[in-house]
């Protein structure tokens, strides 16, 4: 059976006066973007303007949400209620929505944003909020989210479609979750290493750790940054390597 993956970036993370990434040029190569909705990033013309780019480049969209921090870009942990989680997510998810509904299209999927995402990932009963927002919205969006983690497994059980996620310049703890940012080793910038890593997550479901042992894990969809002109030659080059290795890049719709 051929192997097949999904493309994802964060897009959208443009302020007002801020611009933030380089999303003309990254939607040329992914397949899926995660549209920040305001909170941690993005303002309602860039939402509009950045789906628009999306169905120009024949990209699948979903929402992106993230907390309340825009000082902090959304990478700040906060003290949230599992009724907060629930609240937060279906604020952002539904002002994307009347921005893909005006353009003519939907929401292929749902992925948390930065301490949201890392937080609800292995906090059950912020999960437990999230899973009920989107079951009550849509029980037929996908979530994405940190392939193996809590949220996940539990999306699974409640019967949504969930796609699993890894990331193409992190590295990974023994548990499945990702090296904090603050130690040393938790980003990969050597874009061959980078490469080889993605390719055995895909084809082989595994990835080394930290520590050196080899842990499984579940690729649908591979995170890939586009800030910068390097990183966007980076989303270039995977992409490319893939399909030459024979993995066909497609969007999560069509496999999950």
């Amino acid at each position: 059976m051929k192997a097949v993956v999904d493309l994802n970036s964060d897009l959208g993370e443009s302020y007002g006066a801020y611009t933030m990434g380089m999303d003309s040029e990254v939607l040329k190569y992914v397949t899926t973007a995660n549209v920040a909705c305001g909170f941690h990033a993005g303002d309602p013309l860039t939402m509009d303007k950045t789906i628009k780019l999306a169905i120009e480049n024949n990209t699948m969209v979903g929402a992106h949400p993230g907390y309340p921090d825009l000082l902090g870009f959304g990478r700040r942990n906060m003290d949230i209620t599992k009724d907060e989680a629930k609240a937060y997510m279906l604020y952002q998810l539904g002002a994307l929505a009347a921005f893909a509904k005006a353009n003519n299209t939907s929401l292929q999927h749902i992925k948390l944003h930065g301490a949201f995402y890392n937080t609800t990932s292995i906090n059950e009963t912020l999960a437990e909020g999230i899973i009920e927002g989107i079951i009550e919205y849509d029980k037929n969006i996908i979530l994405l989210a940190l392939s193996g983690c809590k949220l996940a497994k539990l999306a699974e059980e409640k019967g949504l479609r969930v796609a699993h996620e890894v990331f193409a310049d992190r590295a990974y703890n023994t548990d499945g979750t990702l090296v904090s940012r603050k130690l040393p080793g938790s980003m990969i910038h050597d874009e061959t290493l980078a490469l080889e890593r993605i390719k055995m997550m895909v084809k082989e479901g595994k990835v080394q750790a930290i520590d050196g042992s080899y842990i499984s894990i579940k690729a649908d969809s591979i995170c890939v940054h586009g800030d910068n002109p390097k990183a966007v030659e980076f989303v270039k080059f995977i992409k490319e390597s893939l399909e030459e290795d024979g993995i066909e890049i497609k969007p999560l719709n069509s496999f999950i």
